[in-house]
């Protein structure tokens, strides 16, 4: 099997993320439920992972990190936060259904930045003509579709100016890009724990510069008297028992990032995406969208000119490649690129893909257009 799916979930972890959950499982009990040995382990894991997760990211307190279910539930606390029926709401043409759908769920009046793939300033200039009527900006740093990489900094310092809070969806950005939460300045930046960061499914993170609105509420072993959640951070945005296995992994996946030399990943990656456009660019019968040296991630979407991408991805799982067909619960970004009526195939790195995988993969698809 040659795993290409990572934009979805990282797969193949490193060996110290399951070791890591195990441990976890057989020594820890709830933080914050008890003095005990097994609890007090839990709190000090817990409190360790928000440790090294600020210092990855520039976090300057490690109670604004808040843990989540995945990203779209921490996107679910920032959006519902900061939005309301009515509220004008500014988002990139790039955006994933975690933004879109709560926003329509609330009734927000939508303005949409768009721009041309892989154009970083026509984005820029498309949300500069827009953000006067915005009471918030809502971009994703990286298109989880055609791993365009949107000029979000430059987003950020134009909000900063006008005063509009943002927020960042760093889905795809996380563990590769850097992701400075001091310089962007947002209210929130969400991320999953399963994909760039190497950690299990079931886990993610919100970088909090607001306080933030409660999506859930429940016991958060603090302040048990109250019947509000607590006033501050974390204890306001995690009601319930954590997920200390999950966190446990979670911790294991940022420490080997940490491991690595800065941008050896991304390097890695774009390596890989240099060798896939190489290989097929000139392929007849296959559309590719990849764009100039700096715009682009470690995400590849193309399309077969005589062939469903759903058939095709069927054909290409049935000789042992695993990659994505569709829209990628992302229809925004098809619109904007023009694959809405037929979505693209995508394939997606991490540390872990060889570049004789890759190869051995175009060789199929090769094959697939004879």
């Amino acid at each position: 099997m040659i795993y290409l799916d990572n934009a979805a979930t990282t797969l193949i972890k490193p060996v110290s993320v399951a070791q890591a959950m195990l441990n976890a499982m057989r020594s820890c009990a709830s933080p914050g439920r008890g003095g005990h040995r097994a609890a007090m382990r839990a709190s000090e894991l817990v409190y360790r992972c928000r440790e090294q997760a600020a210092e990855l990211f520039n976090v300057p307190d490690p109670a604004r990190v808040v843990f989540t279910m995945n990203a779209t539930h921490g996107l679910n606390i920032a959006i519902r936060s900061l939005a309301k029926a009515g509220t004008p709401v500014l988002i990139s043409g790039y955006e994933h259904n975690a933004v879109t759908r709560p926003l329509h769920q609330l009734g927000a009046d939508l303005l949409i930045a768009q721009s041309p793939l892989f154009d970083r300033e026509a984005c820029l200039r498309a949300f500069e003509g827009r953000i006067d009527r915005a009471e918030l900006a809502v971009c994703t740093m990286v298109s989880n579709v055609f791993g365009f990489i949107l000029p979000v900094y430059e987003i950020a310092a134009l909000c900063a100016e006008r005063g509009v809070p943002l927020i960042v969806d760093a889905s795809q950005a996380a563990g590769v890009l850097d992701v400075d939460f001091q310089k962007l300045g947002a209210a929130f930046i969400a991320m999953p724990g399963h994909k760039g960061l190497l950690g299990p499914q079931g886990t993610g993170l919100l970088l909090c510069g607001e306080r933030g609105e409660p999506l859930l509420a429940g016991g958060s072993g603090s302040d048990s008297l109250l019947q509000e959640m607590p006033a501050y951070l974390p204890d306001r945005l995690e009601a319930g028992t954590h997920n200390v296995p999950g966190i446990a992994g979670l911790l294991a996946g940022i420490e080997y990032i940490r491991s690595r030399e800065p941008g050896s990943i991304l390097e890695h990656e774009r390596s890989l995406l240099r060798i896939a456009v190489s290989e097929l660019r000139d392929c007849g019968g296959l559309e590719l969208f990849d764009g100039s040296e700096g715009t682009q991630s470690g995400v590849l979407s193309f399309r077969f000119g005589g062939m469903d991408c759903d058939e095709a991805a069927q054909q290409l799982s049935e000789r042992g490649i695993c990659l994505r067909s569709g829209l990628h619960c992302a229809p925004l970004a098809h619109r904007s690129a023009g694959t809405i009526d037929t979505g693209t195939l995508r394939m997606s790195f991490s540390p872990f893909v060889s570049a004789r995988e890759l190869s051995g993969c175009c060789k199929i698809i090769k094959e697939m257009l004879i």
